[in-house]
């Protein structure tokens, strides 16, 4: 039987990136897992209470990471076989190249990188059938698994929120066994429940 697990990601945050890349990695590797992957919005998180949800906005791609999200949620669910290249894309985009992920060009930019047609895949993403996914996704991980950000790793009623310190550099052997202890960690320790460096190794 394939490892089945879910990560949440935000294009925003780099250890998001970092776990992210990782089960890319992987699985462009030929990992035998069956991988979820769950939006969690990062502006959503942070709204305080008396304030309006980021989906209620007049303009709700102006609040950061929801227009790269919802292009995730097109691209993971319409293109699935560009999905891999098009997550690792849009992460890169914010993250090597310093991009604003509200801007559609620096999105579009990620999305041609992938092989995909830039401007089919942003009209699709502005449907607001798509922004209503992209809540209700949300709002499922709050509810049923009390995520509160990314990336936390969600395994049958399991879910922990994990730091990765290194990317895999393209070692698709080394991305495997580190999402394998993670994913194993939250399995089988479910007594552990915090477990942090004191210091960094390096």
């Amino acid at each position: 039987m394939s490892l089945r697990f879910g990560i949440t990601f935000d294009y925003l945050c780099p250890f998001a990136r970092n776990a992210n890349e990782h089960v890319v990695t992987a699985l462009h590797g030929g990992a035998d897992w069956d991988v979820d992957w769950v939006p969690y919005s990062l502006a959503q998180g942070h709204v305080e209470e008396g304030q309006a949800d980021v989906w209620d906005l007049d303009e709700p791609d102006q609040a950061s990471g929801i227009l790269a999200l919802r292009v995730g949620l097109v691209v993971r669910d319409q293109y699935p076989a560009q999905f891999l290249d098009a997550h690792e894309a849009l992460f890169a985009a914010r993250h090597d190249d310093g991009g604003d992920l509200k801007d559609p060009e620096v999105i579009a930019g990620a999305l041609r990188a992938a092989g995909l047609d830039a401007d089919a895949v942003l009209t699709e993403a502005r449907d607001g059938q798509v922004l209503e996914q992209l809540r209700k996704e949300h709002d499922a991980a709050v509810r049923d698994h009390h995520v509160w950000g990314v990336p936390t790793f969600i395994a049958g009623d399991r879910a922990v929120f994990v730091r990765l310190l290194d990317r895999p550099e393209g070692d698709a052997a080394k991305a495997t066994r580190s999402i394998e202890q993670v994913v194993d960690l939250v399995v089988n320790a479910p007594m552990l429940h915090e477990f942090k460096q004191t210091d960094l190794p390096f």
